[in-house]
């Protein structure tokens, strides 16, 4: 049984609104009578309806992130495990535990190590290093960059900002993306400048390819609890989140993925996503993602115990007691997947073993997520002028 006396603080710091992920925190937490907290950065988002969120925290005018996890700290009034949702987020985390230990709960990680681990050139370096199957990759930095990666990885490829969380809002990128004709690259080159484009070749992959790997480690890098996950659909297709996915054994991505927080020293909560490439028969590594993903429900066993749990549990001093793994357990990300598998998306709604937002428990997220969809999409075909911020202030 958790710790009903050790609060939780939710960090999110990009402005997605449709973040399915932090929503299943504060739902898994609230349920088991977890006092939960928000610092997130949209107060509109659909999340912050959600009836087990105690209470949200607005950002300061500043948006210094580590005054702003102070003053939030001072006012919940006891020390809180502090979970990150986004890279940037993880990031400063990570680098200023230091000056948060008095006030939250935090794994002893690496300080520099999520900053490695999320910046996807210096991944890149990493797994050259130790050794570790992965899609070849080049930096792209002008024109005469992308026409030879284009000329010798052929196409399609996939392009990766390295590190997506100072990407400018607004402009329509996304962190990763399949670049299927040529005439697509020019595009993405106008938006170099203080940005690094990583350019990987594509892996064919089959339709049983995709997989994902969720664990969470203790102060020994030992997975307390984790499992592997198959991408069944995804969107945008080929390069994107899960959208319907299936918890199922898969020994080797489990291996690789313990093996290889063990060798980092890793601590706390991972996603690591995975493909399999029918030419060498190996599991190539395509991102490693050193904090919660979104999908973490999907990880839920017969206790009712899932990630956020386990890291509460953890946190707060006190032992896990996994029951029997969930697998053939299904989650569905209705939003997305309505628009990865159209009319398909009706079968997984009805089968899906959970959905990210629609809960008889708790819906006005659902209800506000519809509403922010239709808006969205109003917007798009009047080709509204309101333009996002730019997110400049996270951690370069």
């Amino acid at each position: 049984m958790l710790d009903r006396t050790v609060p939780a603080l939710v960090l999110r710091i990009d402005d997605n609104v449709f973040h399915h992920g932090t929503l299943g925190v504060i739902r898994s937490l609230g349920r088991a009578g977890v006092e939960v907290h928000g610092l997130i950065d949209d107060r509109r988002t659909p999340a912050s309806r959600s009836r087990y969120l105690a209470r949200s925290h607005a950002w300061p005018r500043d948006r210094d992130v580590i005054r702003a996890l102070r003053q939030v700290g001072d006012r919940i009034g006891r020390r809180s495990v502090l979970l990150a949702m986004d890279d940037a987020a993880a990031i400063a985390v990570a680098e200023h535990a230091a000056d948060l230990r008095s006030r939250f709960l935090l794994p002893g990680q690496a300080p520099g190590l999520p900053r490695v681990l999320a910046d996807k050139r210096l991944l890149a370096r990493l797994c050259s290093a130790l050794g570790i199957p992965q899609p070849e990759s080049r930096v792209i930095t002008g024109e005469r960059d992308a026409a030879a990666a284009v000329a010798d990885f052929g196409l399609p490829l996939v392009a990766k900002w390295a590190r997506p969380w100072l990407l400018p809002a607004g402009h329509g990128l996304r962190n990763t993306s399949l670049v299927r004709q040529a005439k697509h690259v020019l595009p993405l080159l106008r938006h170099l400048p203080g940005n690094d484009l990583l350019f990987q070749r594509f892996v064919p992959g089959g339709r049983h390819s995709d997989w994902f790997f969720h664990g969470y480690f203790d102060e020994n890098s030992r997975c307390l609890y984790g499992g592997a996950g198959r991408k069944e659909r995804s969107y945008p297709r080929g390069a994107g989140l899960t959208t319907y996915g299936r918890w199922l054994p898969n020994p080797a991505v489990e291996r690789i993925a313990r093996d290889l927080a063990a060798t980092l020293g890793y601590r706390g909560v991972l996603d690591i996503d995975f493909r399999h490439d029918p030419a060498t028969d190996a599991y190539q590594l395509l991102d490693f993602n050193p904090r919660l993903g979104a999908q973490f429900r999907l990880f839920t066993d017969s206790s009712g115990l899932d990630l956020v749990r386990v890291a509460h549990l953890h946190l707060s001093g006190r032992a896990a007691a996994p029951g029997r793994a969930g697998h053939g357990r299904t989650y569905v990300v209705e939003n997305y997947d309505l628009l990865t598998a159209g009319p398909g998306c009706l079968r997984a709604l009805c089968s899906g073993d959970e959905l990210a937002w629609l809960s008889p428990d708790d819906l006005r997220p659902f209800v506000a997520m519809g509403g922010r969809t239709v808006q969205r999409g109003l917007d798009r075909i009047t080709r509204s002028p309101r333009r996002r911020r730019r997110s400049t202030w996270g951690p370069r």
